[in-house]
């Protein structure tokens, strides 16, 4: 065997285990996402049942407004004529309450909406566009009311951060990793194990 011939050898030798090793890498890189996705993906979420409202969540979130938003579990609300959730406590609401206006309302961007049924019965809605998240709202119904507003994590708007910095500032530990096809920790529903 020539001079010649042995360095090609060599160089396709080179070649060879270059390509191996790249090969090597993909099927790495593969197996260590199929093991991810073997064991299911997750994303945080706030659980209803261990939040305190305490307003983390509208000024630790890295987007701006954040991406926590009011839900409203309308089967728990008993569509009520004052809504804790909406009206200041300690703020009388006016006589005519078709006509409550805003130094009323709980909320500081005016993200729940009132519409007025019958009777004395209204059903509030919650503006997510509007809603920044404050837990203000949430804390009224749950003080005075029958809890049907709580806080969630909206996975259409987070990045699921892998170091959450609402779950890092979260006093009470609300904020948990749950499946990612199942995401919402709803409030009146009980999770399967």
């Amino acid at each position: 065997m020539g001079e010649d011939e042995a360095r090609l050898s060599r160089r396709d030798l080179l070649r060879r285990l270059g390509m191996g090793t790249g090969l090597a890498a993909v099927a790495g890189t593969a197996a260590a996402l199929g093991a991810r996705a073997g064991r299911g993906d997750t994303v945080w979420q706030i659980d209803p049942a261990k939040c305190i409202q305490c307003g983390n969540c509208a000024t630790y979130c890295v987007l701006e407004p954040s991406a926590v938003k009011c839900v409203h579990a309308f089967i728990l609300c008993g569509y009520c004529e004052l809504c804790f959730g909406y009206f200041q406590p300690g703020v009388e609401p006016p006589r005519n309450l078709q006509e409550a206006g805003a130094e009323s309302q709980l909320c500081p961007t005016g993200a729940i909406g009132r519409r007025w049924i019958e009777g004395p019965l209204y059903e509030y809605t919650i503006d997510e566009a509007l809603c920044i998240g404050c837990g203000k709202c949430v804390k009224g119904c749950n003080l005075h009311g029958n809890g049907s507003l709580f806080l969630q994590v909206r996975h259409d708007r987070c990045l699921n951060c892998n170091a959450c910095s609402i779950a890092a500032a979260c006093p009470s530990g609300a904020y948990t990793r749950v499946p990612a096809d199942d995401p919402y920790l709803l409030k009146g529903k009980e999770r399967q194990p």
